[in-house]
C-alpha cells in the first residue's frame, strides 16, 4: 500500500507539472474552489482506485483459492506491527487527499469528509477482497487500523488545524527474509513491504508546534518509534519443512525528526516534494529499548 500511495502520487504530480503553464502557480493551493481542478482530482483518484483494486484483485487474489466471505483474528501475529501499518497507511492516503482537495479549493469541511476519509475507504474494501480469499480473510483489527490512522489526521485538523503529530515509516534489511522469502520478501522491494522485523512506524511529534517557542526550530520532531525482531512468520509454524518456534522481540526507539513540510521555502512545488518526501522518517542517532537487550544506541538509524 505503501509503494502504491508513493507511486500515485509521484506519477500526479509530474503528470500536471509538465502539462500546465506557470510551473509555480500550478503547485500553489487555490484560494477559493476551482471547479477544474477538483473534478481532475476527483476523476485521478476514482480512475486510480478502481483500476487498482480492479487489477489487484484479478492478478494478486487469483493465486489462491476463493472462499465464502469469512473473518479471522490475527490481532496476535507479527507483534502487531502490521496493523499500525494499516493505520500509517490510513493515515498517508487521507493525507493526501486532504491535500489535494486543498490545491483544488475545496472547503476545510469537505478535505475532511472526502478527502481524508480516501485511505479508510480504499484499504477497508481491500479488506473486504481478503474476506472472500482462503488465504486471509476479514481481519477487524486491519479495519481497527484503519480507523485509527484516519481518525489521527481528522482528530488533529478539528482540534488543531495542523498535524502536529505525523506518522513515519523507515526500513532496513535483515536476515530474516532469506528465510522465508514467501512471507517476508525476496529482493529489496519485496522486503520494504513486507519484512516487518525491517520496518520502523513512527510517530513524530513538531516541538515548535506544542512549546511555541522561538529558539526551537520550526521544522524540528521527536519520534517514538516501534519495531520487532527474530519473526519469521506470523505464527509458529514450518518453514523450510521446520517447525519454527519464534521468540519475536519488540523494540520500542526514540529519536530526532524533521517536519519537511516546515522548512521554509517561497517555491509551492519544492513544498509538495517535501510533503510527499514526509511519510519518511530521517535517519538520527537512535536510542533502542528492549526488553531482553536493554538499550542500544544507533549512530544512525534507518
Amino acid at each position: 500500500m505503501f509503494r502504491l500511495l508513493t507511486y500515485f502520487t509521484v506519477c500526479f504530480l509530474v503528470q500536471i507539472g509538465h502539462s500546465q503553464n506557470g510551473f509555480e502557480a500550478f503547485f500553489k493551493p487555490s484560494d477559493s474552489l476551482n471547479i477544474s481542478r477538483r473534478n481532475a482530482v476527483v476523476i485521478t483518484e476514482a480512475s486510480f482506485s478502481t483500476v487498482s483494486l480492479i487489477g489487484l484483485n484479478q492478478l494478486w487474489y487469483k493465486d489462491y483459492p476463493r472462499s465464502k466471505f469469512h473473518t479471522i483474528d490475527d490481532s496476535g501475529e507479527w507483534l502487531q506491527i502490521d496493523k499500525v501499518g494499516h493505520a500509517f497507511s490510513a493515515y498517508q492516503m487521507g493525507r493526501v487527499g486532504a491535500d489535494l482537495l486543498a490545491w483544488s479549493g475545496v472547503s476545510k469541511n469537505d478535505q475532511l469528509v472526502y478527502g481524508a476519509t480516501l485511505g479508510f475507504a480504499y484499504l477497508s474494501v481491500v479488506e473486504v477482497f481478503d474476506g472472500f480469499s482462503q488465504e486471509w480473510g476479514f481481519s477487524w483489527t486491519d479495519i481497527l487500523g484503519n480507523g485509527v490512522g484516519t481518525s489521527l489526521y481528522v482528530g488533529q485538523e478539528l482540534l488543531w488545524g495542523e498535524q502536529r503529530f505525523t506518522l513515519k515509516y523507515s526500513f532496513h534489511q535483515t536476515k530474516y527474509a532469506s528465510l522465508n522469502p514467501d512471507k517476508l520478501g525476496n529482493g529489496l522491494t519485496e522486503e520494504f513491504l513486507k519484512d516487518y522485523n525491517g520496518q520502523t512506524y513512527w510517530l513524530s511529534f513538531n516541538l515548535h508546534s506544542f512549546f511555541k517557542d522561538s529558539t526551537i526550530p520550526k521544522w524540528l520532531n521527536v519520534a517514538v518509534g516501534y519495531g520487532g525482531d527474530n519473526m519469521l512468520s506470523g505464527e509458529n509454524e514450518h518453514v523450510n519443512n521446520l517447525l519454527i518456534t519464534q521468540n519475536p522481540t519488540r523494540q520500542y526507539y526514540l529519536s530526532l525528526d524533521v517536519d519537511l513540510k516546515k522548512i521554509k521555502t517561497k517555491s509551492h512545488f519544492l513544498q509538495t516534494v517535501f510533503s510527499v518526501l514526509n511519510v519518511l522518517k530521517v535517519p538520527f542517532p537512535t536510542v533502542e529499548f528492549t526488553d531482553k537487550k536493554g538499550i542500544k544506541f544507533h549512530g544512525i538509524y534507518f
